[in-house]
């Protein structure tokens, strides 16, 4: 079955990743096209660096072509940011990324980008995954869409975040950084603006590889390595990786340490909201660090909560107002950029950070650990045998039933799985995969040990 998560369609290559289920994609999306009249206006196609990826491009783009619809596709890969930023940049209806983001090189997907630039709505991929179901085919235009290859479609995405930048500071700061571009799709991007804001520029794994070197293309801690090595050996200023598709991003002190998504949110609003002075909220998912809450509440602003998806912070985020939205797991938003994750803007504005600044990530994030105390994350999951589920959920969804915590509860919320809420702020989520026989564990508190210890508090409780 075809079925969409957060992040789009994401399958094994050759197992459900198949030109057949591929061109089944495709035909729902102009069946809602057709149906919708939203066929007046041609869809434009990105791709990532993974096997399959540039030729389910092509095949996606004939299915819309015989639908009578016009197709841009790129002559090269492409971010999911860049598509999400022509899609609103020229008034389109919908963007297709072929991309599985940051999951194994056996896999590959399709992200459906909606008007203004925007993750598809679960409302949308409903509708869309029930149309696939059904097969209904409207008769076909007897004049077929055209196909145009965008020669230059990074101009207007590169310019937009570069007139964004403060370009004298970083210009004039020295700054030396070490790019790993995890052999992903936002190579070119990043690499263009750190040279344009003349940075001292290195790269590693910047060549295609379609199986991204043997590791997942994530910049989480365990799988940046080499970078982490390098920066300390070669004393850089800073390391910087994304994932595959553009739309991650991990950062790497010149110490060595490994700055989190969740020390990145906080360091940026801090930054945006007291040396920008770009006032207004923030908005972050449920499972995603509550010291931003804290640091929006010391600016007498609210730090707003929204259910895992980023569809719900873009969404929030233009109800507030807010100055940046993001999650734990690594992705962000900036007011006035585009509607989704873009990691090369948001590596670019910390570079900036430190230029303005002049200061280490670390001593950044110690500033706040002194203000705020310490704000530790731990995740893990727990497997278990699909016909599991129904007992699992029944316990925690329906019954509502909760394990003996080392703290006090204040309050639970099942709004998006089941959040447990502290009375000194810390939090134990947890959350059924979509994709995988997973329950999905996060906690976070004032130390590590005292998460970990969340965290199995809920796992024993769940077998």
């Amino acid at each position: 079955m075809i079925k969409f998560g957060t992040g789009g369609w994401r399958a094994v290559i050759g197992d459900d990743f198949t030109r057949e289920n591929i061109e089944k994609v495709a035909a729902g999306l102009c069946e809602i096209m057709l149906r919708d009249g939203t066929a007046d206006k041609p869809v434009i196609i990105g791709y990532d660096r993974r096997f399959l990826s540039q030729a389910a491009s092509r095949w996606f783009a004939d299915v819309l072509v015989s639908y009578g619809i016009d197709v841009k596709i790129m002559k090269r890969s492409a971010p999911t940011p860049l598509v999400m930023y022509i899609v609103k940049a020229e008034n389109l209806h919908y963007g297709v990324e072929i991309t599985a983001s940051h999951n194994p090189a056996e896999y590959d997907g399709i992200k459906i980008i909606v008007e203004e630039g925007r993750d598809a709505p679960a409302s949308f991929t409903d509708r869309l995954e029930g149309v696939i179901e059904r097969r209904i085919r409207s008769e076909k235009p007897e004049v077929p869409g055209s196909i145009e290859v965008l020669k230059t479609p990074f101009n207007g995405f590169l310019d937009s975040i570069l007139s964004r930048l403060d370009l004298e500071a970083i210009k004039n700061s020295g700054i030396r950084v070490l790019f790993d571009s995890m052999h992903g799709s936002a190579t070119y991007a990043l690499m263009t603006v750190l040279c344009t804001a003349r940075c001292t520029l290195d790269t590693i794994n910047t060549n295609k590889d379609a199986f991204f070197g043997g590791a997942n293309p994530a910049p989480a801690a365990e799988l940046l390595g080499q970078l982490r090595n390098l920066v300390t050996s070669e004393k850089y200023d800073l390391g910087i990786a994304v994932d595959g598709d553009g739309d991650r991003v991990g950062i790497v002190d010149p110490s060595g340490a490994y700055l989190s998504a969740n020390q990145i949110l906080v360091m940026l609003y801090g930054y945006l909201h007291e040396y920008k002075g770009w006032k207004g909220p923030v908005v972050r998912n449920l499972a995603t660090t509550h010291m931003l809450d804290k640091l929006a509440a010391s600016f007498g602003e609210e730090c707003y909560e929204v259910p895992v998806g980023f569809k719900y912070i873009s969404s929030k985020m233009d109800e507030v107002d807010a100055v940046l939205g993001g999650e734990s797991s690594g992705g962000l938003t900036v007011r006035g950029h585009i509607n989704g994750k873009d990691s090369i803007y948001a590596a670019s504005l910390f570079v900036e950070m430190l230029a303005v600044t002049g200061k280490t990530p670390c001593e950044i994030w110690n500033e706040y650990v002194k203000q705020f105390g310490s704000h530790v994350m731990c995740e893990s999951n727990l497997k278990f045998a699909p016909e599991d589920k129904p007992r699992i959920n029944n316990l925690i969804m329906t019954e509502k039933k909760l394990p003996v915590f080392p703290k006090e509860v204040e309050r639970v919320n099942y709004e998006d799985g089941c959040k447990v809420y502290f009375k000194d702020s810390s939090f134990v989520i947890c959350r059924f995969s979509g994709t995988e026989p997973l329950l999905r564990i996060f906690a976070e508190s004032e130390s590590a040990e005292m998460s970990e210890q969340l965290i199995s508090c809920m796992k024993d409780f769940c077998l």
